[in-house]
């Protein structure tokens, strides 16, 4: 019997002719299973995902970035004798969580759609830092409110603004995840400034208040706007058929090695700036830095990935991120080499966010891309919750001190930079053990 109509699903895409690669060592990507759709449109509507997206980012990323800032204050001001590790951990925690619970957050985009699943994501991010303002003086409320609460919001939003611009973007993929996360970018900026700002004028609980509520007042509007092009019921929580592919096995392992350093430096150059004799205002300015650079990392990323090929741009920005980590923060005992490691490392921090996404999506299509992203960055988890701390307890065990004030010098910081160094470089690695499986010819797009 037939029918009328038709039901639009998302089909798997595989690399362009062009792209794929011959390897005898059978390194094919899974066979597709219950994907098929239309084409993908590659703009219309949804150049407003990638506005409405990149303003929800926008604020998520003042949470993840801007914790720093947040603890520097904290640490200076209710909550003295609370070691800088335990701080630490509250904010991976929840940029922990935020990967953590991606699968989670793909099931309920199955269940309710993007729309509704942003929104409850914005309201929980908005009511977290609103939470937090009430516990400054509680690490426990801290660690439930700054840590469990906002990682649950972000996870949502973040795992949306992941799926949605695949639905809508095929060639200009790499533009679209790159103007996404300019945003976020931006947000970190900004908000590294204004947060500091805030907290001169008005104290660190309304600083959180105020973050809170302007959460909430712009990004709801924002996530109403978003809507999916197909549905997701047909897309599987997890599919392990993935992990035949040896290139994504190394991708996958260099993203989870290479998130335990990235957020080493916006965490603790406020802290680093304080050390060497620099004043708050100025850590919060090289945070500031940092994060613009960030933005630009994250939006050059998107059109290079386009031009010379995902895998190529990720394996340049980890060895940006190793370099400058290994050769330049530690002998960055002033303000003049410190802001040239905050530039290139900020920029090849924001664009790892860009490319890993990217990435992986021109592995398997925009239909197993959704899910195959949200393994990855869940994959992220371990890294984003253990990442700084353990740099933190580094930095106790050589006698960094927690407030960052006196003029410590480098030296004591010199244990958790080669240890953000060394994952960096170990994540460089894996990225090139997958370029050289996918295609031998250094220039070849990839």
């Amino acid at each position: 019997m037939s029918s009328t109509a038709t039901e639009e699903r998302i089909e798997l895409a595989p690399l362009p002719i062009g792209e794929r690669t011959t390897n005898p060592d059978h390194d094919e990507m899974p066979e597709d299973a219950a994907y098929s759709t239309t084409a993908v449109p590659d703009g219309g509507y949804g150049w407003t995902i990638v506005a409405c997206c990149s303003l929800i980012i926008f604020w998520n990323n003042g949470i993840i970035n801007c914790w720093g800032v947040l603890q520097a204050a904290l640490l200076s001001s209710t909550l003295k004798t609370v070691p800088t590790s335990t701080l630490s951990f509250v904010g991976s925690l929840g940029l922990a969580g935020g990967a953590a619970y991606g699968l989670f957050a793909i099931r309920l985009m199955r269940w309710v759609g993007a729309r509704t699943t942003s929104l409850i994501g914005v309201l929980f991010m908005g009511i977290s830092l609103i939470g937090s303002s009430f516990c400054i003086s509680n690490v426990v409320g801290l660690f439930g409110t700054a840590g469990v609460l906002a990682g649950v919001g972000m996870a949502m939003v973040y795992t949306v603004s992941n799926a949605l611009p695949v639905q809508y973007f095929s060639g200009r993929l790499g533009l679209a995840n790159g103007l996404v996360k300019l945003g976020g970018g931006i947000g970190g900026c900004v908000l590294a400034v204004a947060l500091d700002a805030l907290n001169r004028r008005v104290g660190i609980a309304w600083t959180f208040r105020i973050q809170g509520i302007l959460t909430i007042a712009t990004g709801l509007p924002a996530a109403w706007m978003l809507k999916d092009r197909v549905p997701l019921k047909n897309v599987p929580f997890v599919d392990f058929s993935m992990f035949r592919s040896l290139p994504f096995i190394a991708v996958f392992v260099a993203g989870a090695i290479g998130t335990f350093a990235l957020f080493v430096p916006p965490y603790f150059l406020p802290l680093f700036a304080q050390s060497i004799g620099l004043s708050s205002s100025t850590g919060a300015g090289l945070v500031a830095g940092f994060n613009a650079c960030n933005a630009v990392g994250r939006f050059v990323a998107g059109p290079l990935c386009d031009k010379i090929g995902p895998v190529n741009t990720f394996l340049i920005t980890m060895l940006l991120n190793a370099g400058s980590m290994l050769a330049i923060w530690p002998v960055s005992n002033t303000l003049g080499p410190l802001v040239i490691f905050a530039v290139i490392n900020g920029v090849a921090n924001g664009a790892f966010f860009t490319t890993l996404p990217t990435v992986v999506a021109g592995m398997f299509g925009p239909g197993r891309a959704i899910v195959a992203m949200t393994m990855t960055v869940t994959g992220l988890s371990v890294g984003y919750l253990m990442g700084a701390p353990i740099a933190g307890y580094l930095l106790q065990t050589a006698g960094g001190s927690q407030e960052g004030s006196g003029q410590q010098g480098v030296e004591v910081y010199r244990p958790a930079i080669f240890y953000a160094g060394g994952v960096a470089t170990a994540s460089a690695v894996f990225v090139l053990f997958a370029r050289m499986r996918m295609a031998r010819k250094m220039i070849k797009r990839v």
